[in-house]
């Protein structure tokens, strides 16, 4: 590891410690060369599957598009940002646990739905309405169908 000071590329770990979640491992170091001492961060780095679009070109996953939609689904509806967050984390670390190297967009916006389905059944709709490109008042009827479906159910 190269020193962040002078540069020398022989430094020594003097510390080794494990974080308190257990998810990286701090390092304390000291430069051979000119005695200065720092800290280095470890941390497993899982990349993102890359999305597939429905004309085949690919793109890298961008969490801010996926914000983007839920904001927009989610427009003037009773929903915190904390909770918009919350869903993000989880179409993430399911799209990191998949393994799969490429998704393609469909899936990421079946999770989105689902996701969208259990914070707010408008928003459910909104985004339902773009995404599975609804061309008629049928279309819309049969979507609130179903999320008036899934309500008894809950309730039983």
């Amino acid at each position: 590891m190269k020193c962040p000071f002078c540069h020398h590329e022989d430094t020594q770990v003097i510390d080794t410690r494990v974080s308190e979640e257990g998810d990286s491992i701090r390092r304390r170091r000291r430069c051979a060369h000119c005695d200065k001492r720092f800290t280095t961060y470890e941390r497993i780095e899982l990349a993102m599957p890359v999305i597939v679009k429905k004309n085949g070109s690919r793109t890298e996953f961008d969490p801010t598009k996926l914000r983007a939609s839920f904001m927009l689904a989610l427009r003037k509806r009773p929903v915190s940002a904390e909770a918009v967050d919350a869903a993000i984390h989880r179409i993430e670390e399911k799209l990191r646990s998949s393994g799969e190297r490429e998704v393609i967009s469909g899936h990421v916006g079946e999770l989105v739905m689902r996701e969208l389905k259990r914070m707010d059944k408008i928003a459910y709709i909104r985004f339902a309405s773009v995404y599975k490109s609804f061309e008629d008042i049928a279309e819309f009827e049969d979507a609130i169908a179903e999320v008036g479906h899934d309500r008894k159910s809950v309730a039983k």
